[in-house]
């Protein structure tokens, strides 16, 4: 048995270390404390966090911009790779917190590198979101998470709240496991495990945001999380609007891409074709590849009268440098004679003019999880442009009403079908089509966020 002098030592240096710890944890959320802002009461805080490129996703920008329209102040944290929305720079209650990449030594595409390198990204990940959340940012009343990615924001976000005394709100994008089953396999024991790790995280959140009904009922039924869950549907933001014949033609003559067939884009002989993607493995490419070889083919025999493509693909994603070498193949092998395909990556202002001189949208997002819905469709209704997607899957018919506002297909044969039929003859079913989503363009992100979001955060009555 020690005697005091043994132990007494050992039981300061005990303390010592449990006091170092206590006192190094992040600060406290108070409500009893007022924020100010150059002198004024600030209604609210809110942390937003995107394991991801800021400027790549759009959903959480606008919640950022909600907020501070409403008399919130924002701490919007995430990676700072791409330009970022123009009012994000000009507002000044949304303060950027750029987080660190993950070191380049531990991204690869490779699947069995990937189940080595994970892990240690993974703590990457956590030191650097965990920093983010508790000392670089004041405690705030709210922390607004998007997910997707799963591990570790969850985890940590859970952490951080319970220690600043914040109230969580999941803005649920797609699900994180899905997601990882299309690098891994939907058997793999990794998936299954996100799958445990995603619900369990998710169970203590104050309130839960999803991007469709589907998704809510998902959430609600199989995930049986019984806080509040409220689906708050992708709108268009004020960027996107149609655009009258003088501001079409201005801009088809002023952009790279469009200004050496401006004179067939304003007749009837060329169709402009618009397709936005991230260049991910839920969008197959191959399908858009295969249906305007198959126009071409169309066009240059049994239906010579169908006017030219040229069909514009925007974005940026791993898959890009495939998709272009495929391209400059099968024009090298003459199977694109009547397509012209251009890829671009263009600034938020010229993206919405693009989408409103357009005549048709495509999507080829399949949803690794049948319940997500693709933005770029939300942006093509607002622009009034009628949309052809892949509609085999269950969340689909919230957004895009077949013969309305668009039409689904689900083989490329299906797509070219659509693309001959609605570029053909005097595109009667065209003109419906952008009359249906001139329609559904009308309700806006501010319409939407203000009576779900708005109303949860105190914001809005």
């Amino acid at each position: 048995m020690l005697d005091p002098e043994q132990w007494l030592p050992l039981l300061v240096v005990v303390f010592t270390i449990i006091s170092i710890f206590l006192l190094s944890l992040p600060s406290t959320f108070r409500p009893d404390v007022r924020f100010k802002k150059d002198g004024n009461p600030i209604k609210t805080r809110v942390q937003i966090l995107v394991l991801g490129d800021i400027g790549r996703s759009p959903r959480i920008q606008y919640h950022a911009l909600s907020i501070a329209k409403h008399g919130g102040l924002v701490d919007l944290i995430g990676y700072t790779s791409s330009e970022l929305h123009p009012r994000i720079r000009r507002e000044s209650s949304i303060i950027v917190h750029g987080l660190a990449p993950a070191p380049d030594c531990l991204r690869t595409s490779n699947k069995w590198l990937f189940l080595l390198f994970a892990p240690l990204k993974v703590v990457s990940q956590t030191l650097s979101v965990y920093y983010a959340l508790g000392y670089r940012t004041p405690p705030a009343k709210w922390l607004l998470v998007q997910n997707p990615p799963t591990i570790p924001t969850l985890l940590v976000a859970q952490a951080i709240c319970f220690i600043r005394n914040t109230r969580l709100i999941i803005d649920w994008h797609n699900f994180g496991y899905s997601i990882l089953a299309l690098k891994l396999g939907s058997t793999h024991p990794l998936v299954r495990l996100s799958w445990l790790l995603e619900r369990a995280f998710s169970t203590k959140a104050a309130a839960h945001l999803t991007v469709s009904n589907a998704m809510a009922r998902v959430l609600q039924g199989k995930w049986g999380l019984k806080d509040l869950v409220l689906p708050l549907h992708d709108r268009p933001f004020p960027e996107f609007q149609p655009l009258n014949e003088s501001q079409r033609i201005g801009f088809l003559g002023r952009c790279p891409d469009t200004g050496p067939f401006m004179h067939k884009l304003s007749t009837s002989n060329m169709g402009l074709l618009v397709s936005s993607t991230s260049w991910t493995p839920d969008e197959d490419f191959s399908l858009l590849l295969e249906a305007l070889v198959s126009y071409s083919k169309l066009a240059t025999s049994a239906q010579p009268r169908l006017p030219e493509i040229l069909a514009i693909i925007t974005g940026k994603g791993p898959q890009k440098e495939s998709f272009l070498s495929r391209i400059a193949a099968l024009t090298e092998a003459g199977k694109l004679q009547r397509v012209h395909v251009r890829t671009a990556w263009l600034s938020v202002e010229d993206y919405a003019k693009l989408l409103g001189s357009a005549d048709l949208g495509v999507s080829l997002h399949t949803s690794s999880s049948g319940v997500d819905l693709p933005m770029k469709v939300v942006d093509m209704l607002g622009c009034g442009l009628p949309v052809v997607g892949w509609d085999r899957f269950e969340a689909w018919p919230e957004l895009v009403r077949e013969g309305i506002n668009g039409r689904g297909f689900h083989s490329s044969d299906g797509l070219c079908t659509a693309l001959a039929s609605l570029f053909g003859s005097e595109k009667p079913d065209l003109r419906r089509l952008r009359q249906g989503a001139l329609l559904d363009g009308q309700r806006r992100w501010d319409d939407e966020w203000d009576s779900v979001a708005g109303k949860l955060l105190g914001l809005c009555t």
